[in-house]
């Protein structure tokens, strides 16, 4: 195969046509050009004739691809050219420097090209650069730029740093934008805000509307019973002292009738401190009622179906709700006159 191709050669040349023949390059040097580097194993070389054999010039090619990703600075926002691969088309990448990551970068990439597989950064050294390092940073440095099993060189350029006065002109030009900023749209922010609260709050008090009104009746019942058993203590403590004074002055004497009363006194304090055993409280009558009044209720609660734990949870997003719209009424907030605060009783 090799010396017809090599007859071919010699035919070609003999009949003086200028077209772009293909040259064997082996280890001999009889066969190389100036300006290419000596092959370690047969390749092929392609020559393009200009001329008689003493003036020809030879290109090497390799499967390299030169780097074609450019970097530039446009109205101060970096722009990254690229070729993509499969469509073969120059696109252009504007990156916010300051708010844009790498992997938000490289998903545009993937989604401009669906034929892009793999797309990764590397340092100069050879690491790979994280998806979550901001392209500010990336840019500072030269990088390679790996798309699918093509490396591409990206030498950003380097721009120059601002001076102190213009580093305060920059951020009094950014303390002035967000004013308009928020000048412009805090207006809309808040009637939206101010709405969404409103609808919270109706759809709050729709679901606590059946709960409180079943509520009502279990708290009128516990309150009755409770109620009812402070009665019963008071007829049943009248009821003692008129049977003690019956039998001290009609029936017995007080020698007979002062141990028995000693003895009644013994048991109540007895009762009292078997209280705060099983309790941990002292026997107070106002915090006395109002543990027995939850006992009641939690048992028509359990008896009745009532949710506690629901009914709890939307009275506070209720009270969020409502502390939220009030916070965002505030004249401050409304940029209207400060009132003037009364005093609280």
């Amino acid at each position: 195969m090799l010396p017809g191709l090599g007859r071919a050669l010699r035919g070609g040349w003999r009949r003086g046509k200028r077209q772009p023949q293909v040259v064997l390059a082996g280890r001999a040097t009889w066969g190389r050009r100036v300006g290419c580097p000596p092959l370690p194993a047969p390749q092929v070389q392609l020559v393009r004739q200009t001329g008689s054999w003493t003036h020809q010039k030879g290109a090497c090619y390799s499967t390299l691809v030169p780097s074609d990703v450019t970097v530039n600075y446009r109205y101060g926002l970096p722009v990254i050219t690229l070729t993509l691969p499969t469509k073969g088309e120059r696109c252009q990448f504007t990156i916010k420097p300051m708010v844009v990551t790498l992997g938000a970068f490289l998903q545009d990439v993937q989604r401009e090209d669906k034929g892009i597989e793999k797309a990764e950064v590397f340092a100069t050294d050879g690491s790979k650069v994280s998806d979550a390092t901001l392209m500010e940073v990336l840019l500072m440095n030269d990088f390679k730029l790996v798309i699918n099993n093509t490396t591409y060189s990206v030498s950003p350029p380097k721009k120059d740093k601002l001076s102190s006065e213009h580093a305060t002109e920059m951020e009094d030009i950014k303390s002035l934008v967000h004013r308009l900023f928020v000048a412009v749209h805090l207006e809309d922010h808040q009637i939206r805000k101010e709405r969404e609260l409103l609808q919270k709050l109706e759809y709050l008090k729709e679901q606590l509307l059946p709960l409180e009104q079943m509520k009502a009746r279990i708290v009128d019942s516990a309150d009755a019973k409770t109620s009812r058993l402070l009665w019963v203590g008071l007829a049943l403590m009248s009821t003692q002292g008129g049977a003690l004074a019956w039998l001290t002055w009609w029936v017995y004497s007080w020698d007979i009738m002062e141990p028995v009363t000693y003895f009644i006194t013994y048991g109540s304090a007895m009762a009292f401190y078997a209280y705060f055993v099983l309790t941990k409280q002292d026997y107070i009558y106002p915090d006395a009622k109002d543990r027995q009044f939850l006992h009641y209720f939690y048992r028509k609660s359990k008896s009745q179906r009532f949710n506690v734990q629901r009914y709890n949870k939307l009275k506070e997003d209720l009270a969020e709700a409502e502390e939220s719209l009030r916070r965002l009424r505030q004249p401050l907030q409304l940029r209207l006159p400060i009132q003037e605060i009364n005093d609280k009783d």
